[in-house]
């Protein structure tokens, strides 16, 4: 089993506090303003919306590969909303855009196996029960 680590650290009250978030290849700093008002940096959710799409674009890529084909190029843009759930924060949403180059796959295989994948990827099993929808609009051009 693979194991991945990721260190939070969070400073300070909630609203005038800070935190820096570090795993392989990343560390980068987020607040009160970069999370729940539009101020500049990252923030969990954005980290949530970059697992979920490139594990979906893998999973995708897999379940095409298993056809005989060969993907040219997947792209998934992911829009996660932070929304309200019994008077919390929670993730309310998740909208996947996905654009998939592939020569041979048919509309309908594709819709199949776009739906597969995001049924079916451990980012979205993850969230299956939760808090939030997955939602995906895919388009094979």
């Amino acid at each position: 089993m693979t194991v991945r680590k990721v260190k939070s650290v969070w400073n300070g009250t909630l609203k005038e506090g800070k935190g820096n978030m570090n795993f392989t290849g990343y560390s980068g700093p987020f607040t009160f303003a970069t999370r729940f008002e539009n101020a500049p940096g990252t923030n969990p959710e954005e980290l949530v919306g970059a697992a979920q799409s490139g594990c979906y674009s893998m999973f995708l890529s897999a379940l095409i590969s298993g056809e005989g084909l060969n993907p040219e190029s997947i792209e998934t843009e992911a829009s996660v909303t932070l929304g309200t759930v019994d008077g919390g924060p929670a993730i309310t949403s998740i909208v996947l855009d996905t654009v998939v180059k592939c020569t041979g796959l048919s509309q309908e295989k594709f819709a199949e196996l776009s739906v597969t994948a995001k049924d079916r990827c451990p980012i979205s099993r993850l969230y299956a029960g939760g808090t939030a929808t997955i939602t995906l609009n895919a388009k094979l051009v």
